[in-house]
């Protein structure tokens, strides 16, 4: 299937002989437009010349995480083993204030443009329908696409959720972990390999299936293509709803949370605090705040022990308890699975040779999540928990903890929705050890930090369409030295939740709410609002918030023709 910006066209838009053999569109190569295409292709390899000669372009093992917890892996702060990932950031960096969307779709947008999801149509606007089927402009291309033009081959494991199919935007080889098996994390039934069907296999768990698939595809690329770098998009739905995992997994946590959500909190701050990565209070837990979407008839199927707000643990029954504390400890199996799995891969990219110059970045698509609620497969309450026939969420207790130390969640755009870990591990290009990036940073800045290390310029235009300049900056001098500066700001919109960052400023409002002003340099956990006391700094905050909204309406109506009687966005 053709991606929204390809049918017979080329990759940079020329028209391409259609009697060619049958390949993705991705692989297509045109006689009729070898010159253009060549001036292009040439305009790169001499801007890359001087820095980047042949083979040593990095390889990237880009891995995203699903409602992961800003303090849910040992290296930040929390009790869950996750050596893997540990080992990576001990021997690499940790960055204390990066951020994503708030929300899944749009986090997977702005990390493979570059680009804000509302500018690529990836996340809605007003004026403007958008959202989880938006389709993105001709000029927003993933990341996949403009690194093949420069020798790379490029693969995807895990979850897509992106506009277009994975073959048809740049990947050679592609898992899609969608629809039912979303939903479930032992079915494989609805998962997609390169484009059809995948086998159905008897044990299976998506995990270890996204892992296994990563490196049977690598295997291949080191048989295949020894002599091109590698691009790898691992993108794991752990620990995303429903809470499930393998028993053994499970049991190795059964004890671990019968203290509650409000003591795991305390510890992970203090260990965050005493490793240097914050040092702000921690935000008090706000018993009011439920998950973000009510669905009483769904929460009551799954019986009296479940509880939709984060009260103080003691003010729970023993068996509430129990049921609360289990869930906890599922949710700790998922995310030990996933970095048992990523030591899988990363033991097959060691094994390839390839380890010293593969750059291995780790984040998470948005904070954990208050949601609760029942899919697929529904929820049998005398099923183990944890197995295939339950369908538990983590809740707005246990997941103000895993946020720990900031407030909120998953759709939320204060800190606890739209912060994540980053680790950067390179042996050849990062030569830090252990050390922490205090430099804010977004998942727009993914992409041209990928484009810098590997020689790319962007083409000035694509299909006759200008690409405009992208809002991120490469994370390339942030490997060498710790910046702590913000350059410019970052914006953020979701479900009309609204944020802006300038400097240590912060600006935020829930939806249909009054602004909130913070002073992020010592109050990262939104506690003292400043808003009444500082009214200039949140009109000038505001002002520029809105002139970001509209730069992203018009960005994202750019490739649209004016209809009839429509005015058109300047």
């Amino acid at each position: 299937m053709a991606s929204h910006w390809r049918g017979a066209k080329n990759n940079w838009g020329f028209p391409c002989n259609k009697s060619l053999p049958a390949l993705p569109p991705s692989r297509q190569f045109c006689p009729v437009a070898m010159k253009p295409l060549f001036a292009v292709l040439l305009a790169l390899s001499l801007l890359s010349a001087d820095s980047n000669a042949a083979g040593s372009k990095p390889n990237v093992l880009l891995i995203l995480a699903d409602d992961l917890g800003f303090s849910d892996l040992g290296c930040y702060g929390g009790e869950i083993d996750t050596p893997n990932l540990d080992a990576l950031a001990s021997n690499g960096l940790r960055f204390t204030q990066f951020y994503n969307t708030a929300r899944c779709w749009p986090s997977r947008a702005a990390l493979l443009t570059g680009y804000y999801a509302q500018q690529v149509r990836r996340d809605a606007i007003p004026g403007l329908a958008g959202g989880g089927k938006g389709i993105r402009p001709v000029w927003a291309p993933l990341a996949a696409e403009f690194l093949n033009e420069a020798g790379y081959r490029s693969y995807h494991s895990g979850k897509w959720h992106i506009d277009g199919e994975p073959l048809a935007n740049g990947f050679a080889h592609s898992i899609e972990i969608g629809g039912k098996a979303e939903s479930n994390y032992f079915k494989s039934a609805s998962n997609r390999e390169d484009g059809a069907p995948a086998p159905e296999t008897g044990e299976y768990y998506a995990t270890t299936a996204i892992a296994e698939h990563a490196v049977r595809t690598l295997r291949e690329h080191a048989r295949l293509h020894p002599d091109k770098p590698f691009f790898h998009y691992l993108a794991f739905t752990a620990p995303h709803f429903p809470l499930q995992a393998p028993a053994a997994d499970i049991a190795k946590y059964k004890e671990k949370y019968r203290r509650g959500w409000n003591v795991m909190a305390q510890e992970r701050h203090a260990r965050l605090r005493e490793a240097g990565m914050v040092n702000h209070a921690l935000p008090v837990m706000e018993r009011e705040v439920g998950p973000p979407y009510p669905f009483p008839e769904q929460i009551s199927k799954l019986g009296p022990n479940e509880v939709n707000r984060p009260l103080p643990w003691a003010e729970l029954s023993e068996s509430q308890r129990e049921f609360q504390s289990e869930k906890m400890a599922i949710h700790a199996a998922m995310v030990d699975r996933m970095d048992q799995e990523i030591g899988r891969v990363l033991a097959q990219v060691k094994q390839m040779g390839a380890f010293e110059n593969t750059l291995v970045l780790f984040a998470s698509d948005n904070g954990a999540s208050a949601e609760m609620m029942v899919r697929g497969d529904g929820h049998e309450s005398a099923a183990p928990r944890g197995s295939a026939a339950s369908f538990l969420g983590l809740g707005p207790g246990w997941s103000s903890a895993a946020n720990t130390p900031m407030r909120r969640h998953k759709t939320w755009v204060h800190e606890g929705g739209i912060s994540t870990p980053l680790i950067a591990h390179w042996p050849a290009g990062i030569k830090a050890r252990g050390e922490l990036r205090h430099q804010p940073g977004h998942l727009v800045d993914i992409v041209p930090t990928l484009l810098e290390l590997s020689g790319i310029v962007k083409p000035a235009a694509i299909r006759g369409l200008p690409v405009p300049p992208a809002p991120g900056h490469s994370l390339a001098g942030a490997f060498a030295k710790d910046d702590p500066t913000l350059p410019g700001y970052l914006w953020w919109q979701h479900e009309n939740h609204r944020a802006i960052r300038a400097g240590d400023w912060k600006l935020v409002a829930l939806k249909g709410g009054e602004w909130e002003l913070y002073d992020l340099s010592k109050d990262r956990g939104e506690s003292n609002n400043l808003a009444s006391a500082q009214s200039e700094r949140v009109r000038e905050l505001s002002a520029l918030w809105e002139s970001q909204a509209q730069e992203n309406l018009r960005l994202a109506v750019s490739d649209r023709p004016t209809r009839p009687g429509e005015a058109a966005h300047k």
